[in-house]
């Protein structure tokens, strides 16, 4: 297995109104950690089928965060604030979710452990 490489994108970072570039940093050094517990989780595990579960545990994480900034943006507009941050928030998990997707050896793997985790959950379909 190999290490997984993530990043913030260049689209992301450029969106921050951020002058001094707080923002941005804080966004990388978030991204690092991420990348940094992916990377621990992965060579702790014995093979792909114990890592998998870890980087979908993540993953959903990642979407729940994505889900919790995106409905931070209309209350933000509603109160006539600036949803720049929520907005770049979201999209950086986005973006991480992405790149996760695109990483070979976890490709096919993740839409699997995520449909077991689905019909594990007790969800079934055709049935009330």
């Amino acid at each position: 297995m190999n290490r997984i490489s993530l990043g913030v994108p260049a689209g992301v970072l450029d969106s921050l109104p951020d002058d001094d570039g707080t923002a941005a940093r804080d966004m990388e050094r978030a991204v690092e950690g991420i990348e940094h517990s992916l990377n621990n989780a992965i060579e702790e595990a014995n093979d792909e089928s114990e890592a998998v579960p870890t980087v979908v545990d993540a993953m959903e994480a990642m979407e729940a965060k994505a889900e919790r900034y995106d409905e931070f943006v209309p209350e933000l507009r509603a109160w006539g604030q600036s949803p720049i941050y929520a907005i770049a928030w979201r999209n950086c998990y986005l973006e991480l979710l992405a790149q996760l997707g695109e990483v070979a050896w976890l490709a096919d793997r993740l839409d699997r452990e995520r449909s077991f985790r689905q019909f594990e959950d007790g969800i079934r379909f055709g049935k009330d």
